[in-house]
């Protein structure tokens, strides 16, 4: 038997320095595990151009910015900006007016890998050519780019200072894990499991309100960032019960496999079942309800549309028949998204182990997964209501 390993417990003070999704180009990497995410973005494509027919045109700005919440490191982003740029252009065509410059942020946690991120991004025509040139430039980039680190629960932008907010996939990761759901000594300690679907109602509540605090900060930082008229168009997980410990696709993804996985290596004396107690997935996918209550409570933003939108399966797999590729792409879906606070918790080596078990457990439900695994996505729409 292996020793039993017993690292350093990622604090709630650590997970903001730590939190990102896996960087990288490998099998595991967030940019090669973010197909499914493009494919929900597509289907919801049309939605967001009926909020960017929303926003208020300054004809008299320089510039028209555009920010991306949470952008991780693949082509998404980059796509969406673009789609978000080339429609705006559209509308200022359309009213007989010369679009300005555009500029574009890419904002997420300082360990983000910005550096991936950067590389996917189209190049800028040579020195010289004007911003007009470009847009008509085939693979070149219409706008000005620029990184920006930070939590977006609270201020990252100069005041006044932005048209259109954009998160997709983003808001159900909380600041923290609440700190009850840690502590031995109460109620809402989340013992036995790593996430809480199926966990007590006292210990989702813990989490429900922890995410009804980091919306309401993140509503107030751009209600001072936006420009007036200004819009925002926000993607999250979510989910269709009123139950918070039912967390539908979350759940599936990681109150299953995943934690059958943490209580593989317990049992092999690989970690003490302290060490499992002690980690949890910051991660809450939110009713219609619990969305709601925060922006009304906020009163800043004007509810254009606020849904409950069906995405599809994580999975993206090339042969559905195939049990153990449905196994590696739950692992590796799974990977790309928690691997770097697992790593952190349990070690590279262990987290390893982990995520082989974890495939393997999925391998034994491969058809089960493709049918059940589905995630819901809450939409919502804001206007600035100054």
């Amino acid at each position: 038997m292996a020793p039993m390993v017993d690292n350093v417990v990622v604090s709630n003070m650590e997970l903001e320095r730590l939190l990102s999704m896996k960087g990288g180009k490998g099998e595991a990497s967030y940019a090669n595990n973010s197909q499914a995410q493009a494919i929900h973005a597509k289907s919801m494509l049309h939605l967001l151009k009926e909020t960017l027919d929303g926003i208020q045109l300054h004809t008299k700005d320089i510039a028209f910015v555009v920010v991306d919440l949470g952008c991780s490191c693949g082509s998404n982003t980059v796509n969406v900006v673009d789609v978000i740029i080339k429609h705006i252009i559209k509308r200022y065509e359309a009213l007989g007016l010369d679009p300005p410059e555009f500029s574009a942020f890419f904002s997420d946690l300082p360990s983000n890998d910005f550096n991936t991120l950067f590389q996917l991004l189209p190049p800028v025509a040579n020195y010289g050519v004007s911003m007009e040139e470009c847009l008509a430039a085939n693979n070149h980039r219409s706008y000005f780019a620029a990184g920006v680190p930070g939590s977006f629960y609270r201020r990252l932008f100069p005041e006044n200072s932005i048209n259109i907010f954009h998160s997709a996939f983003s808001l159900h990761w909380l600041s923290q894990v609440p700190e009850i759901v840690l502590d031995k000594t109460t109620s809402a300690y989340n013992k036995g499991r790593v996430f809480i679907h199926g966990a007590s109602e006292i210990t989702a509540n813990a989490y429900k309100k922890q995410f009804q605090t980091d919306l309401a900060g993140f509503l107030s930082a751009r209600s001072v960032e936006m420009k007036t008229g200004g819009s925002m168009f926000l993607v999250c997980l979510g989910r269709t019960s009123m139950d918070p410990t039912d967390q539908g696709g979350a759940g599936l993804l990681f109150g299953t496999h995943f934690q059958d996985a943490w209580d593989d290596l317990v049992q092999e004396g690989l970690i003490s079942s302290e060490k499992r107690d002690n980690f949890n997935i910051p991660v809450y996918a939110p009713s219609l309800q619990d969305f709601k209550e925060v922006v009304e409570s906020d009163g800043s933003f004007a509810i254009n549309k606020l849904e409950v939108f069906k995405g599809g399966s994580p999975l993206v797999v090339n042969q559905p028949g195939d049990a153990s590729e449905v196994g590696r792409a739950l692992a590796n879906s799974c990977r790309s998204v928690s691997g770097v606070l697992v790593d952190a918790h349990i070690g590279d080596k262990l987290s390893e182990e982990l995520f082989l078990r974890v495939a393997r457990r999925a391998t034994g439900h491969g058809k089960e997964l493709l049918e059940q695994l589905q995630f819901f996505h809450i939409i919502a729409s804001l206007t600035f209501a100054e």
